[in-house]
């Protein structure tokens, strides 16, 4: 029944443009669209300017996330000062999402605690860019991609004594390179494959820099 629930999700998200749950909600929306391939949903959402949003707060000035959507109002008022951080996890829990999906870093359950790291970005929303950074028991776990002028590069650091599976998406094998190079050559690579329409690579410890061209519209020719 879980497909038919986020049907539903989706179909509420897109009558309302906004998320209709309280704070209990709030961290699951994009996570359960992105699950279910309703990535497009998830970052309209992110994308929202209006209020209620993410970015409503920023409009206002914010730089950090507001317990309240309109903590400042529309009208420019004050809210309710009992109930009305401007530096609260609720609704900044947003974070998780960018993070695992946007940045992509994720950790294996089988190997968790970064012993085995899991990085797979999900470019959409109109970004051309994200990077993101977490500081595991092992040393910094980095992800970093950029798309311009139909190419892809993913850079990613990855600590000693670890190991990484990185999945680039839209990615055809014949044409990713590590530093300018072919990836079958380098040091540090362990495995290579063609999934469907993404290239998955086995990783140990070290930085490494991919680039690929990224057909437009996230369709393989």
């Amino acid at each position: 029944m879980r497909a038919a629930a986020a049907k539903r999700l989706v179909e509420d998200v897109r009558q309302f443009k906004h998320i209709t749950s309280g704070f209990l909600g709030a961290p699951l929306i994009c996570p359960v669209l992105t699950r279910y391939g309703y990535l497009d949903d998830a970052f309209m959402l992110l994308n929202r300017r209006d209020y209620p949003s993410w970015l409503f707060p920023v409009t206002k000035g914010a730089t950090t996330v507001w317990e309240r959507w309109d903590g400042i109002k529309p009208d420019g008022t004050f809210q309710d000062k009992g109930m009305n951080s401007f530096n609260h996890y609720a609704y900044g829990a947003i974070g998780d999402w960018l993070y695992r999906t946007v940045a992509g870093i994720n950790i294996d359950p089988q190997q968790p605690g970064y012993k085995h790291i899991v990085i797979q970005p999900r470019p959409g929303g109109g970004l051309t860019h994200a990077r993101a950074a977490i500081h595991s028991m092992y040393g910094r776990v980095s992800s970093s991609w950029a798309l311009k002028s139909g190419t892809m590069r993913v850079e990613v650091r990855i600590p000693p004594n670890t190991t990484a599976t990185v999945r680039l998406p839209n990615a055809l094998l014949k044409d990713v390179t590590e530093s300018g190079q072919p990836p079958q050559s380098q040091a540090g690579i362990l495995n290579l494959m063609q999934d469907g329409d993404a290239v998955l690579i086995e990783l140990g410890s070290g930085n490494y820099s991919f680039a690929y061209a990224y057909a437009a519209g996230g369709k393989l020719p």
